[in-house]
């Protein structure tokens, strides 16, 4: 077996294990660390294929989002977060594996150029061609339709998302401008006359 197809199983292996993990573990601290642990392997597999722009972007835009995404789950969730303070030493042996086959990962595909790891069989491009440039053509020619559709989908979430938080009546104080121009001022004060009084 080549050393190719060897870090190619690796990489699968891990990408299985904690995309697995990640829908059977039912603690939100563990799943998140499985999700990013499987980003990590997908993107691998595609500095493989060296698609390198899709692997950066995997981790640039899913792992930096898994942050929110535990959030998320902490907030829905309603977990205790004292608790899981309390308890942290029991997520390092844990976090400490998954950072161990992270850099493990990265390491071996960093390295890939100079063992031979990377995919030969890719046809390979003229000096001047740019993944970015070539994903953005096919992106707003080809599949433009699509592209419009799932910006209409994010903006449908984004539009829920802010309904469901909205619970009840706003109770604001602002007043509207077209209420204060009709305001006379007779409305608003009232003189009053009082005879003086005198202290004897």
């Amino acid at each position: 077996m080549e050393f190719r197809t060897f870090v190619f199983y690796f990489l699968a292996a891990i990408l299985v294990f904690a995309s697995l993990r990640v829908v059977t573990l039912r603690n939100p601290v563990h799943a998140a660390l499985h999700l990013v642990l499987a980003f990590f392997s997908a993107s691998g597999i595609w500095i493989l294929l060296q698609a390198e722009f899709l692997a950066i972007a995997l981790i640039l835009v899913y792992v930096g989002a898994v942050m929110v995404l535990f959030l998320f789950v902490v907030m829905l969730l309603d977990i205790n977060l004292d608790r899981l303070r309390e308890g942290f030493w029991s997520y390092l042996p844990l976090g400490s594996i998954v950072a161990l086959l992270v850099v493990a990962e990265m390491g071996l595909v960093l390295g890939g150029m100079y063992w031979g790891v990377l995919e030969s069989d890719v046809p390979q491009a003229e000096a001047g061609y740019s993944n970015v440039q070539a994903v953005g053509r096919l992106l707003f020619t080809e599949y433009v339709y699509p592209f419009e559709l799932a910006s209409v989908v994010l903006l449908v979430g984004i539009v829920a998302a802010a309904a469901l938080t909205l619970r009840g009546k706003r109770k604001s104080k602002s007043v509207s401008p077209s209420q204060q121009v009709f305001v006379k001022a007779k409305d608003r004060v009232r003189i009053l006359q009082m005879p003086a009084e005198k202290n004897d």
